[in-house]
């Protein structure tokens, strides 16, 4: 790999993984609806950054890319043929079915539920804490297009569970 790619070392490619697998893991999982699939993208897209020769400025950089590409390998997943002709019986992860998270499990079931446009959006606003500014820059969205998207799937959650939610 080249002199100055951060992935120099095993070392570093281990840092920048325990950094960011929670959150490619998500998008995967918010785009795939399944934890298999989603751990499969996880490996593969890690893989990618192995197998590249990219450097990172920062680690806003470094998560941005992990995140974009991410995002473009879920869509190319979503788009094989293999993904559309199977049928999936996977169950939430283990996480979320435990007592405490029984609300958190209805919500997240309600989002993945929802279009994918809306998903994403929702997901990296509010469980990732990205502002609608980065959004856009992620998805390569309007700002104005990412905050409808964020109102329109609020409000779309909002019915699904039954108007009692405030997500505000």
């Amino acid at each position: 790999m080249g002199n100055n790619s951060l992935l120099r070392t095993d070392k570093e490619f281990v840092e920048i993984y325990h950094r960011n697998v929670n959150i490619v893991y998500k998008l995967c999982y918010i785009y795939l609806k399944n934890s298999v699939d989603a751990e499969d993208a996880v490996q593969s897209i890690f893989l990618k950054l192995l197998q590249s020769n990219v450097y990172f400025n920062s680690c806003e950089h470094e998560r941005a890319w992990l995140i974009t590409t991410a995002k473009n390998h879920c869509k190319d997943m979503l788009r094989s043929w293999w993904k559309r002709k199977r049928v999936d019986f996977q169950t939430m992860p283990d996480i979320a079915s435990r007592d405490e998270y029984r609300e958190d499990k209805e919500i997240i079931e309600k989002l993945l539920a929802l279009p994918e446009k809306y998903r994403v959006v929702l997901h990296l606003y509010y469980i990732e804490d990205y502002p609608v500014k980065e959004i856009s820059k992620l998805l390569d969205r309007s700002e104005s297009t990412i905050r409808s998207q964020l109102q329109r799937g609020r409000e779309k959650l909002k019915i699904d569970l039954g108007g009692g939610k405030n997500l505000e």
